[in-house]
């Protein structure tokens, strides 16, 4: 049940891609919470079917995305329209410092409530890394995951839209039930995926970074990183997707000798530890057929590094 669902308020999502004959209904019948993407929203303003006379607050969720991503201007030109009054609260699990700055431009003397960084890997859930060595063994080792792991739903997250794409085509020719999200994608279409999950009609949701944020299904109890995230800030983000609601959640990430310094660094960058994935009582490397001294002089070879710093890259110091 939805908190608002007796307390008589009116809400609209305005989202791009979507009818905008709908929105301009439901906009000049009147709205007390319009939640939106800041293209279309400014672009309701534009037309003057989204007053913003009486709009009395603005919130940015996700903000270090929105202000990161090519939306700038557009919440620029929404804020433009607003009353001076308007409050303006920006929400993120993660702020980076450049972001922050940002928020000068459209917020005056702000109060900050931050989170220690070493607390924000959530409570709950275990991360683990599969040492894979190289990208062609990821594929194996995620069907032995399968046959090893019980599993309610899980998300896999992929760097690319083509990854997404032929990752789908290995599950489903391995008869796999899987399903598949990016940001290419019509929003109708995304939105028919993203029920067909929660409604459990599709245990495995493939997808890019688009999934990573603000989305919630209660069953997920595990996300795969098949790709490390490129920018590390989105890795919290991501294996926030499993144990919603105080539920226990798994994070588990492929990590190919090339991927050694990014697991660190996020290690690093969130004080936390990583642990590697135990397989039935034995280490991955065995499950692979990969010796650890192997996957050392890998990393030896491709850094030009000592074999002693090699080891200890590995091992996890600085």
């Amino acid at each position: 049940m939805a908190l608002g669902d007796y307390m008589n308020v009116q809400c609209h999502a305005c989202i791009g891609g979507t009818n905008i004959g709908e929105d301009i209904r439901k906009l000049d019948y009147g709205q007390h919470v319009v939640s939106g993407t800041p293209g279309r929203v400014a672009d309701m303003i534009r037309r003057r079917h989204l007053r913003t006379r009486h709009i009395k607050m603005l919130i940015l969720d996700e903000a270090d995305e929105l202000l990161n991503r090519g939306f700038r201007e557009q919440i620029y030109d929404v804020y433009r329209y607003l009353p001076p009054a308007t409050q303006v609260v920006v929400v993120s699990a993660t702020l980076p410092y450049d972001v922050l700055d940002m928020t000068t431009k459209f917020m005056t003397d702000p109060v900050r409530v931050l989170v220690k960084r070493d607390e924000l890997t959530l409570e709950g859930i275990k991360q683990y890394f599969i040492a894979v060595e190289k990208e062609e063994w990821k594929f194996d080792t995620l069907c032995d995951l399968y046959d090893t792991l019980t599993i309610t739903q899980a998300v896999i997250f992929c760097n690319t839209r083509r990854k997404v794409d032929w990752l789908t085509d290995k599950m489903r020719e391995a008869n796999f039930t899987v399903s598949s999200m990016h940001g290419e994608m019509p929003q109708k279409e995304r939105d028919s995926i993203m029920q067909d999950f929660r409604q459990g009609n599709s245990r495995v949701l493939i997808s890019t970074d688009v999934w990573a944020r603000g989305i919630d299904v209660q069953q997920v109890s595990l996300v795969i990183n098949y790709d490390l995230p490129t920018n590390r800030e989105n890795y919290i983000h991501r294996i926030g997707r499993s144990g919603r609601f105080g539920r226990k959640g798994v994070a588990i990430n492929f990590v190919t000798s090339d991927d050694v310094r990014i697991l660190r660094d996020i290690e690093l960058y969130y004080s936390t530890q990583i642990d590697e994935m135990p397989m039935n009582g034995k280490s991955s490397y065995a499950m692979k057929g990969i010796d650890l001294k192997e996957m050392l002089i890998s990393i030896f070879n491709s850094r030009g590094s000592s074999f002693i710093n090699a080891m200890k890259i590995y091992a996890g110091y600085p």
